[in-house]
């Protein structure tokens, strides 16, 4: 699992896809964490892709790093019900604070994936699972 955080790390910008009805979205992100053995994945509350999520779970992850390796991670969203995740994102990235505050009412919601395979992709190569 550290391996993931790590490739996610090294790519910088990440994209999440989710479904609404028929219909997928994508959306680039950033912030993400490893803790306690997972690697957490965080969105808004207020945001279309956090009801996405609700409806259906089932999501992919896709990053690609400088040297052209890219990454697939696809499984099962699972929000976390511990706010402590949450809140060492937006110690970690306090400009997060703006959006997400008692003010806005907006809250930050940590989800790692469940049932979920990674897999590393080189350029013109095959996968090789990551673990």
């Amino acid at each position: 699992m550290a391996t993931i955080h790590e490739f996610l790390s090294t790519a910088g910008i990440f994209y999440l896809s989710t479904c609404d009805g028929d219909q997928p979205h994508c959306r680039p992100l950033g912030a993400h964490s490893f803790a306690d053995g997972k690697n957490l994945f965080f969105v808004g509350d207020f945001k279309a892709v956090y009801r996405q999520l609700l409806a259906n779970p089932k999501c992919e992850i896709v990053a690609c790093k400088p040297d052209g390796h890219w990454m697939r991670y696809t499984g099962r969203a699972v929000f976390e019900t511990d706010p402590s995740y949450s809140e060492a994102m937006l110690d970690a990235s306090p400009h997060l604070r703006q959006i997400y505050n008692e003010t806005t009412g907006h809250k930050m919601m940590a989800f790692h994936l469940e049932d979920a395979r990674a897999v590393d992709i080189a350029l013109m190569g095959e996968g090789e699972p990551l673990e």
